[in-house]
C-alpha cells in the first residue's frame, strides 16, 4: 500500500514551457505552467479541446518532455531525463488507463494484465499470482481467460485498470477513462478509481470532459489556454 495523502508535493511543475511547430510557425501550449499535487491526491483536469490537457498528461507520463521549467515526480526530475531514462522510469513508477482500453486482442485478459510484469525479474508463477490478485481486485476473478472481444466495454476498462496497477505504481494517469462507456459501466469504473485512491493511496491524475467523472476526484482543475483558471474541491 502506498502512503496516505500529505501536504508534501509529489508532483511539481514550476514555470513549465511547452510548444510545437506547425511548419515554420511556433505554437506555444504552456509558457509558465505551475502545478502541485500532493501524494495520495485525486485530481481531475478539465478544459476545452486545445487547452493543453493531453500535452500535460504526456509530460506527466514521460512520453514528452517540457521545453523549459522544472517537472518533478517524487524524486525524479523528468525535465532532465532523456527519452530512454523516461521510458525506464515510466515502466517502473506509474500506470496509464486509456480511453479506448489499448488491450491486445490476440491476448487474454490475464495476458494483457501480465504485460508490464514481463519487464520485471519475476518468475512466471509470481507473475500469475499478481495477475490473479489484481483481476480479483477489479471484480474480474475467473475472467482471466477471456479475450477482449468477448468482454463488455466496462469489463475491458477494468482489465485496463488491472494492467495499470499490477506493478503497484504510486501514480495512475487516466486519459478519459469513461469516455467510451455507458453510464452504468462508467459508474463502476469511477468507483474503482475512488477505491484505488481512498483505500490503496494511489495518486491519480485524470483528464476528462465528463463532470460526473470529475465529481469523483478530490479536486478539479480547469485548464484553458495553457493556464489553470480555477480549482474546485469535492464536498
Amino acid at each position: 500500500m502506498t502512503e496516505p495523502a500529505t501536504d508534501a508535493p509529489y508532483i511539481a511543475l514550476k514555470a513549465v514551457q511547452k510548444g510545437f511547430k506547425i511548419g515554420a510557425e511556433a505554437v506555444p501550449i504552456f509558457t509558465a505552467l505551475d502545478l502541485t499535487i500532493p501524494r495520495g491526491d485525486f485530481v481531475a483536469i478539465m478544459g476545452p479541446s486545445g487547452s493543453g490537457k493531453s500535452t500535460l498528461l504526456n509530460m506527466l507520463a514521460g512520453i514528452d518532455s517540457p521545453d523549459g521549467g522544472e517537472l518533478r515526480i517524487g524524486s525524479a526530475r523528468l525535465d532532465r531525463m532523456g527519452e530512454g531514462a523516461r521510458s525506464s522510469w515510466r515502466a517502473h513508477s506509474m500506470g496509464i488507463v486509456f480511453q479506448f482500453y489499448n488491450l491486445l486482442p490476440m491476448l487474454t485478459a490475464a495476458e494483457n494484465v501480465e504485460l508490464p510484469l514481463l519487464l520485471k525479474p519475476l518468475a512466471a508463477r509470481d507473475r500469475r499470482a499478481r495477475v490473479e490478485k489484481v483481476l480479483d481486485l477489479v471484480g474480474l476473478s475467473g475472467r482471466g481467460g477471456q479475450y477482449p472481444a468477448l468482454m463488455s466495454g466496462g469489463e475491458q476498462q477494468r482489465v485496463g485498470i488491472a494492467r495499470a496497477i499490477v506493478s503497484d505504481p504510486a501514480l495512475l494517469l487516466c486519459d478519459e477513462p469513461t469516455g467510451d462507456l455507458d453510464r452504468k459501466s462508467a459508474g463502476g469504473v469511477l468507483e474503482m478509481l475512488r477505491f484505488l485512491n481512498r483505500k490503496l493511496g494511489k495518486t491519480i491524475v485524470m483528464v476528462t470532459h465528463d463532470p460526473r467523472a470529475a465529481s469523483c476526484a478530490r479536486r478539479t482543475l480547469h485548464l484553458d489556454k495553457g493556464q489553470f483558471l480555477e480549482e474546485r474541491r469535492a464536498a
